[in-house]
């Protein structure tokens, strides 16, 4: 098994999540809301170090977490912190908006780059902790191009996924060159206002539609109708959708907060409970 990088306070915020993950899980099968006393019994921990670890990971209690985790909570999202994509890009938020307390410049490579798989790029790559479990990472000179979960799939599918992005470059495992641009993408950086640049890989109907998501600001979510809308093409909802799911750089490119015209949650390469993590996640710090 590959070292993992540990980020500061990142060991034990994965933790944290592996906690809430099971939380979900929980919440999901149940018939009705749960009392902490019944979800901490269901964990194996007493009620004071359930409360202790899950608001130290989210900022609140489990009981007002639960809320944000249930399934209407996305439609909560649409009615009250719904983004119109349009409104964003005419006012130049478009690529350099502000995106998880920090400015994220980014550039693409030319659709003759991409037709040829990556050949002639030397791509890094390294696995560390994030607020969300096990995270690999990849990046070129350029900046951050890749960034996948394992938490759902499992270390070897997470990283076989990426991997096969570009099948003809150059993969060399250097978590150390990452690590400056991976604690700027997980708030642990220096707090200074630095920038983690971004390296789009993709075809350019691709790039159009990560683009769009990169104006999404943090704890507001869009539809795939809506994106469709905003980059000139508003009857292609279905291959927004693939693109949206082909989006590399997870979590950066917050794919996470695309979400159907009826409320639900749609799909998440990286898994549901995921996404629904991300979603409640942000939506907590948005309001604190």
């Amino acid at each position: 098994m590959t070292q993992h990088q540990t980020l500061p306070n990142q060991t034990e915020t994965a933790y944290h999540y592996q906690v809430v993950r099971r939380a979900i899980d929980l919440i999901d099968q149940a018939e009705a809301p749960l009392s902490l006393e019944q979800i901490a019994a269901q964990m194996g921990m007493s009620v004071a170090h359930f409360q202790r670890l899950f608001s130290r990971w989210v900022g609140i209690s489990p009981k007002r977490y639960q809320q944000y985790l249930t399934l209407g909570h996305a439609k909560t999202l649409l009615r009250d912190r719904f983004t119109t994509l349009e409104a964003s890009h005419a006012v130049g938020l478009s690529g350099s908006g502000r995106l998880h307390d920090l400015f994220v410049r980014w550039e693409s490579m030319s659709p003759g780059e991409f037709a040829r798989g990556g050949e002639g790029l030397t791509i890094y790559w390294g696995w560390f902790e994030s607020p969300f479990g096990p995270a690999v990472v990849m990046g070129t000179e350029k900046g951050i191009c890749g960034m996948g979960f394992a938490a759902e799939m499992g270390e070897d599918a997470a990283l076989q996924d990426l991997l096969s992005r570009w099948p003809k470059a150059e993969f060399v495992e250097d978590p150390m060159m990452l690590r400056p641009w991976v604690l700027q993408a997980f708030g642990a950086g220096d707090g200074q206002l630095n920038t983690a640049p971004l390296f789009l890989i993709g075809a350019p109907f691709q790039i159009k539609v990560w683009e769009a998501l990169l104006s999404i600001p943090s704890g507001h979510v869009t539809t795939y109708s809506e994106i469709a809308q905003a980059i000139g093409n508003p009857r292609a909802v279905r291959a927004v959708g693939t693109a949206v799911g082909r989006n590399p750089i997870s979590w950066l490119i917050p794919c996470h907060r695309a979400l159907r015209k009826s409320g639900g949650l749609g799909g998440y390469h990286w898994g549901l409970p995921m996404k629904r993590a991300m979603l409640a996640y942000e939506a907590v710090h948005a309001e604190n």
